[in-house]
């Protein structure tokens, strides 16, 4: 069984969204125990990395889902409107209009990322 938990602002993120458009970000994100393995996840989602940390973007609609893999479950980092990520990939001044690699190279998406993570509370 794969466990999937948010940070707080993920968990914000996602609870500010229409009940219909949670659920649909939910099932797009739907990953099985079988499922976590590198190269599964590499070929169904973006791969993002990073100084050996390595993280996935799964597109539902209008929204992308940042996660990683620890010990076999599911952490959520962002859940963001395709819009402002858009935003933010043109205030940052990247290139390629979002590509996964060039969005990697970002410190601007990392410190992102790394403000959701330090409101992890794992019981």
């Amino acid at each position: 069984m794969i466990q999937i938990v948010f940070n707080d602002i993920s968990a914000a993120e996602l609870s500010q969204l229409p009940t219909q458009t949670q659920f649909h970000l939910l099932e797009a994100l739907n990953i099985q125990p079988a499922d976590i393995d590198e190269a599964i996840l590499a070929k169904r989602y973006g791969v993002l990395e990073r100084s050996g940390k390595k993280l996935y973007r799964c597109r539902a609609g209008d929204h992308r889902i940042y996660f990683g893999i620890v010990e076999g479950n599911v952490r959520v980092h962002r859940v963001l409107h395709k819009n402002t990520l858009t935003d933010f990939l043109f205030r940052s001044n990247l290139p390629g209009g979002g590509e996964d690699e060039e969005l990697s190279k970002s410190k601007n998406f990392w410190q992102l990322i790394d403000e959701g993570a330090k409101t992890l509370k794992v019981a």
